[in-house]
């Protein structure tokens, strides 16, 4: 099927990737020729794991393109793919100009029937007015639907690849039938699909992204508590975590959630409810617990070395939000770091993909240092804040020859503090 993608960024490039790997003609169209030039020549902006690849496999077979091009984009495919950016606004609700701005233009190019479906993460209502706005400026026959994507950064391709459900927002049998073509594979894969009207779709995506931010919320606020009452949280995680009801993802306690997504989803789904006066009282509570969740964490640290850090180093691992991505939105490096060097501290941190490209993220007396055990060098402490692989099963002897004082937070939870004890190491961490 020939298929066009209206936005080259990080769903974007995985879904035309992915459509094309499955035998369709696809052409993927951005306006911003510098990123299709880049594209062109097998170069992408950001870190995925797999996705260069494929994307150059499919490049090579003649299946995936890409252009600037919207209007000969669109009059050559039979079904568009709307994958633009939808950031948050300053009143914390979504910004649907980049959607609104690729349907106009969507219709403008259109020459017969096409099915526009959206993938973009948008509130509750927007097909409605994706429908509108393409009748006001074609008229042309045409179908909109809703697909959300539920991509995680570090296993988009697999994600896309192998779904545990398709959720799709129609109500009319051709556009089942289109989609049904599209994605026959998963269905030969019994994938579950899910059909719902427009809206239901919308608020699923949404509904899912907080369900998780709630999640990890929650176990963050019991980590706490298990702090007071001498539990420890793990035993926790691991005692609920067995219950089918609960599942044991996303119970993972430590510094919050961030990236792209979630608290951002969040906060539109609150925005929402305000405009639709439905005041969204958990939700607000988990938005306060995850920004509070940073604070805590650096408040060990005062405790162990008092707020002037004028005399201190310290090293930090990992600043993603997760591990195998290069993405810093909304990471809880970029909060600690900033906030540690406001008391004085000299910050010296590695991660595997983020190097010199994030000081405009950062205070300017970060030192980024190409090594991870070079950047313990005469350290006061060790911060762990991103739980990459390399990091959970390091050389703790060397580690002690390195650093001036054998201490480490470990803001993901992810060392035995009783083994560290015994190599000498004072280990905190959050729950225990």
């Amino acid at each position: 099927m020939k298929i066009s993608v209206i936005g080259a960024g990080y769903v974007g490039l995985t879904v035309a990737s992915c459509l094309a790997d499955m035998g369709n003609d696809v052409i993927c169209v951005d306006k911003n020729s510098e990123k299709i030039n880049a594209l062109k020549n097998g170069i992408i902006s950001f870190f995925e794991p797999g996705l260069s690849e494929i994307i150059k496999l499919n490049s090579e077979k003649n299946l995936l393109n890409f252009s600037t091009n919207l209007t000969d984009a669109v009059r050559n495919s039979e079904v568009c793919f709307i994958t633009v950016g939808t950031p948050q606004a300053p009143d914390g609700s979504t910004d649907l100009s980049f959607v609104f701005d690729a349907t106009k233009k969507i219709a403008e190019s259109m020459n017969g029937y096409k099915l526009i479906i959206n993938k973009s993460t948008t509130p509750p209502g927007t097909a409605k007015k994706i429908a509108e706005i393409i009748r006001k400026y074609s008229d042309y026959p045409f179908d909109v639907a809703s697909n959300p994507e539920f991509l995680r950064q570090g296993s988009a391709i697999k994600d896309f690849m192998y779904p545990n459900r398709i959720i799709i927002g129609t109500d009319n049998d051709k556009v089942k039938s289109i989609l049904d073509e599209i994605y026959s594979p998963f269905l030969k894969q019994n994938i579950k699909f899910v059909y719902m009207d427009t809206v239901s779709a919308e608020m699923t995506k949404y509904a899912a992204n907080c369900f998780l931010a709630t999640k990890i919320s929650y176990m963050n606020e019991l980590a706490n508590l298990c702090e007071k009452t001498g539990a420890n949280i793990k035993n926790v995680e691991e005692g609920i975590g067995t219950d089918p009801r609960i599942g044991n993802e996303f119970l993972s306690s430590g510094l919050g959630y961030g990236g792209s997504c979630l608290p951002k989803d969040i906060k539109s789904l609150i925005k929402t409810g305000e405009n639709l006066s439905c005041k969204m009282n958990i939700l607000e509570a988990v938005d306060k617990v995850n920004q509070n969740q940073k604070h805590i964490f650096l408040n060990k640290i005062y405790e162990k070395f008092g707020h002037d850090l004028s005399t201190r180093t310290i090293a930090i691992w990992g600043l993603t939000f997760k591990p195998n991505t290069d993405d810093l939105r909304e990471a809880p490096s970029v909060t600690i770091i900033n906030d540690l060097i406001s008391s004085g501290a000299k910050v010296a941190a590695y991660d595997p993909k983020v190097k010199n490209n994030a000081k405009n993220l950062f205070h300017q007396n970060v030192i980024f240092v190409e090594n991870q055990y070079d950047v313990l060098i005469n350290a006061d402490a060790l911060l762990l804040l991103t739980e990459w692989d390399e990091f959970k099963n390091p050389d703790f002897e060397k580690m002690k020859t390195l650093m001036k004082t054998p201490v480490i937070f470990d803001g993901r939870n992810i060392y035995d503090s009783k083994d560290l004890s015994e190599k000498s190491f004072e280990c905190r961490q959050t729950g225990m």
